[in-house]
């Protein structure tokens, strides 16, 4: 049987196996896909040893995907990109190769949700590895324009400067956002783990189609309720979603298949998934 594992510190409360398995029983296959609790001090050697005993393929959490991104011995145009990396491939050859599919599982999910992404004016909130990670797979999507908006505003000037791309794409502060208008806002920040919401005027949602959160949560967000407490025709969305979406772009790239997210994603909404 193929083994696949998450590294991770902390690791329990990963949903990963439990997803990639589902993707397995599409396939018609099984794998096994477990969670390993690397240690701070030797995350890269826990990384060696699972692939040396056979390992396929590994998924990478917080707090290791900047060391992932140093430790693959081959980087894909994204993965570059972000300076992050979440998945691990083992190539014919024997070697790393990192990719990092967050940004492409958050497009996923946008087009599944809110339909295509062609000539759609968007906004992102936050400059961090999240964000990111999104950029490059935002504009490949077709996108019209790409605002990077963040509290400190010459992180997102810089990851905006970093995009070499025939679609607009500028960044600043919170502060200089522009009433838009535009169709998608994404909160690529950490404020609704908090329970808060990114420090932008309230103009900036009034004319939005669409909002989504990266953070997810068993009831609405505090960013998407903020949202739709602003405008009441605005659609709004978790990332429960790129959650998965992310994973089957890696399963993916492991094992040739391209899963189908929708009944995941509803399964684990439901709870039947454990």
């Amino acid at each position: 049987m193929d083994k696949y594992a998450v590294f991770g510190n902390p690791i329990k409360h990963s949903k990963s196996p439990l997803i990639h398995q589902a993707f397995a029983r599409q396939q018609g296959m099984e794998v096994d896909y477990q969670r390993i609790l690397a240690p701070l001090e030797s995350f890269e050697q826990s990384v060696t040893d699972f692939f040396a005993a056979g390992g396929k393929g590994a998924n990478v959490t917080l707090p290791f995907k900047e060391r992932a991104f140093a430790l693959a011995d081959t980087l894909t145009e994204r993965a570059q990109l972000a300076a992050a990396v979440n998945t691990l491939v083992l190539t014919p050859q024997g070697k790393l190769m990192g990719d990092n599919t967050d940004g492409i599982g958050l497009v996923s999910d946008l087009q599944r949700t809110f339909g295509p992404l062609r000539d759609r004016h968007v906004l992102l909130l936050g400059a961090g590895g999240a964000a990111k990670g999104a950029v490059l797979p935002l504009i490949e999507s077709g996108i019209g324009s790409l605002t990077i908006a963040n509290r400190t505003a010459s992180k997102a000037q810089q990851l905006a400067e970093r995009v070499d791309s025939n679609v607009a794409v500028h960044g600043c502060g919170f502060a200089q956002v522009s009433e838009g208008p535009f169709d998608i806002v994404i909160n690529s920040t950490s404020s609704s783990v908090h329970g808060q919401v990114p420090d932008i005027d309230t103009k900036v949602m009034q004319h939005c189609q669409y909002a989504y959160d990266m953070y997810y949560a068993d009831q609405p967000t505090s960013f998407m309720r903020w949202a739709g407490d602003i405008n009441s025709y605005v659609s709004c969305a978790d990332g429960l979603g790129m959650l998965v979406a992310q994973a089957a772009h890696a399963f993916a790239l492991w094992r040739g298949f391209m899963p189908d997210c929708e009944p995941v994603i509803r399964a684990l909404r439901e709870g039947q998934l454990k």
